[in-house]
């Protein structure tokens, strides 16, 4: 199910059907480097992440981590969206491409989007954004999108990260 579309791209809602694609993203070194290894290992791996993770957000929220497809092809490239987490105040928005897709302006238009539909489409005032420390690409994306750091904490014991927010 389409959610929204940019001029080069489709965002929608991720199914059991993308658990290729899926086990393939979070699997990259990037992904495993800087969001955390979410022990995906086989296709029902990536099933369950998809029911448990993007699928319950949508029926929950209204809102979850999308895929981001080229609207030409319909090839997936990543995933862009947005997530309530119990340990953030406001809703943040993440995203993650394959790495042959990264640095083609896909994480921007993507992002943009989902900012847009955030204040938009869902009326929200501020949205967050978590990276690690090391992150030098997603922070380099963040201050584009309009993203101003906040400060440095521990999302979990051991596990700094830098706190973005933007407020519209």
């Amino acid at each position: 199910m389409s959610v929204f579309e940019t001029s080069r791209l489709i965002l929608r809602e991720l199914t059991p059907a993308d658990a290729a694609f899926v086990q393939e993203l979070v699997n990259e070194p990037a992904w495993l480097q800087f969001i955390g290894d979410r022990g995906v290992r086989t296709l029902a791996d990536a099933e369950g992440y998809i029911r448990k993770g993007p699928m319950a957000s949508y029926a929950q929220h209204g809102f979850g981590l999308w895929c981001v497809a080229r609207q030409a092809d319909g090839v997936p490239l990543g995933m862009c969206g947005l997530l309530k987490r119990e340990t953030l105040p406001d809703v943040d928005i993440g995203f993650a491409f394959l790495e042959r897709f990264r640095g083609q302006g896909y994480a921007a238009e993507s992002a943009g989007a989902t900012l847009g539909h955030a204040r938009h489409k869902l009326g929200l005032k501020r949205v967050l954004a978590i990276t690690s420390p090391g992150n030098t690409a997603s922070i380099r994306l963040l201050g584009k999108l309009g993203l101003r750091f906040e400060k440095m904490f521990e999302l979990k014991p051991g596990d700094p990260v830098r706190l973005f927010a933007i407020e519209f």
